[in-house]
Formats: structure tokens, C-alpha cells, sequence
């Protein structure tokens, strides 16, 4: 990949703003500090009117005869970047160049993510930095069962790993695991392999997923799914977090609420983060 895609990306964003396949994000924010930690409590614009355009779905976002992304809407997707997944742009998206990964052809989004699933998303990490995440399931924020990733370009406000970095061993071993001392909740740091190669990158972000489903006991049932989880992917590390609820408070927690960025429906709900407290809010999400 190169600076050419994120032209064509741009290119395609503007387009779609025009004809109103893409819809422009308003933000209203706050930023709360707990634990030393900081948080952006965000009201979001397009996340209403995703609501609203949920109404006019029947069974709604999460009904199994429902899935934008087979085919995905060609406005909105870049063509001939990928064999395996098409590179679509989040039409209810947080942030400009708010980017879903999905797979071309259906499977479950709990089944194990796949080399193919990291693949995709390593070609942004790698050549762009950003933050790549994925919503295991709907206790988890994920609206759509169609397995996909989703990425967002490196900008003040979009969530990061690095607020939690201070607290981790920076020189620690590839592959090793970690907790932080702030978070009442159950999650698993794991160090990346530092490396640029995409295929390496891929195969560091799986065994990473891996070894952190190890440790906190996410394992494939009999249904072949995993438990509802989030995984956030930066710069050297990757966090999951194993997911209890999808709302807390009337609120949607997904994983961008862990890398710092809670998402709020409506302004009120920035003070309900503010007065509860956003790790409470995540903990509430998660578990002990």
C-alpha cells in the first residue's frame, strides 16, 4: 500500500459527502480524566442517525437476513485493494476516513479471527499506524454478525493505546502479557512483534490474539464462536478485553470506549460518563 490508497480514499470520502452516501460527522466532546487516564466523552452525530435508520430495517441492525456488506454499498467501497475483504468506508462513521475491513465472503464475526482478517488490517497498521479494532459479537458494540475489522487514521480524539503505555514494560518480549494497574476490568496487553512486513505484522497480531484469549479463558465453544470480546491494535500492542454487556446506562461501549473514546448517542450522556466515571462505565461493560 502506499499514500496513493489514502488519496483514492479521500477522493472516494469527498464523493460520498456530495451524493449523501457518506454522512459528514459533527462531534461535541469533553475530555475526563480518572486515574491518571485520559478520556474523550463523545456525542457523535452520524450514531443518531444510525439509530434512525435502524427503525426502517426490519429486525434491525443485528437480523440474520440483514447485512450491508454483501454485497457492501459500491459508493462507499474502494475496489481492487483486496482478494479477501472489501475496503469499505463507515457510513456512520466516528471519524473522517473511518474504515471497515470486511470479508468478502460471509462468516460469523465471533468465529476466530483468521490470518486473513489480520492480514487486512496489518496493511493499514503497517503502512499507516492508526488504530485497528474489532467488535467480538453484540455484547460487544458489534451491530453486524458479517465478520469484519474496522480502522481509523492516528488523530487527537480518534482512541489510542498510548495512554495506557507509561503503565507497560516497553522492552518487554514479543508476545509477552500484561495488565494495568488502573483498569477494574478484566484485559490482557500483549507486545507486538516490531516489525513492518505486513505478512509479520499479521502473524504477530494473531499469535497475540491468541496468547490473550489463553489468558483469559476465551475459548471456541461448541458452536465454534468465541465469547463476546474486544480487541484494539496499535503501535507494538494489542489489548482485549472479554465483554459482560453491550450497554451500560443506555450507553454503547465498543472498542474504541476502551482506547479512550466513549461514544455517546446524545449530549446528556456525556454527563452520565462524567458523573459515573468512565472506568466504571467500562467495567460495568466488562467483567472483574
Amino acid at each position: 500500500m502506499s499514500a496513493e490508497l489514502l488519496q483514492r480514499l479521500e477522493r472516494l470520502s469527498q464523493a460520498a459527502l456530495a451524493s449523501g452516501d457518506l454522512l459528514p460527522v459533527q462531534a461535541q466532546e469533553v475530555l475526563v480524566q480518572q486515574q491518571g487516564l485520559p478520556f474523550y466523552v463523545r456525542w457523535v452525530s452520524t450514531l443518531a442517525a444510525k439509530d434512525a435508520a435502524n427503525v426502517s430495517i426490519p429486525g434491525g441492525p443485528r437480523d440474520p437476513n440483514f447485512n450491508p456488506f454483501l454485497p457492501p454499498d459500491p459508493n462507499l467501497t474502494l475496489e481492487d485493494v483486496s482478494s479477501t475483504h472489501n475496503i469499505v468506508l463507515n457510513k456512520f462513521a466516528v471519524c473522517d476516513l473511518h474504515l471497515v475491513l470486511a470479508d468478502k465472503v460471509f462468516s460469523e464475526q465471533l468465529s476466530p479471527l483468521r490470518d486473513i482478517d489480520l492480514r487486512a488490517l496489518a496493511q493499514f497498521l503497517g503502512t499507516y499506524g492508526g488504530l485497528g479494532f474489532y467488535n467480538g459479537g453484540g455484547p460487544a458494540g458489534a451491530s453486524q454478525r458479517h465478520k469484519h475489522t474496522q480502522w481509523v487514521p492516528q488523530a487527537a480524539g480518534n482512541g489510542s493505546l498510548g495512554m495506557y503505555l507509561d503503565a507497560l514494560p516497553a522492552d518487554a518480549a514479543p508476545g509477552s502479557d500484561h495488565r494495568h494497574v488502573a483498569l477494574p476490568f478484566a484485559h490482557c496487553f500483549v507486545r507486538l512483534h516490531d516489525q513492518n512486513d505486513v505478512a509479520a505484522l499479521a502473524d504477530s497480531l494473531l499469535d497475540a490474539h491468541r496468547r490473550a484469549c489463553e489468558v483469559l479463558g476465551l475459548r471456541v465453544g461448541s458452536d465454534g464462536l468465541l465469547p463476546a470480546h474486544n480487541v484494539l491494535a496499535g503501535q507494538g500492542w494489542m489489548l482485549v478485553v472479554p465483554r459482560s454487556a453491550e450497554l451500560v446506562d443506555g450507553i454503547s461501549i465498543n472498542a474504541l470506549s476502551y482506547a479512550g473514546c466513549i461514544y455517546v448517542r446524545t449530549p446528556e450522556q456525556i454527563d452520565v460518563v462524567r458523573t459515573t466515571g468512565p472506568l466504571e462505565v467500562l467495567a460495568r461493560a466488562g467483567y472483574a
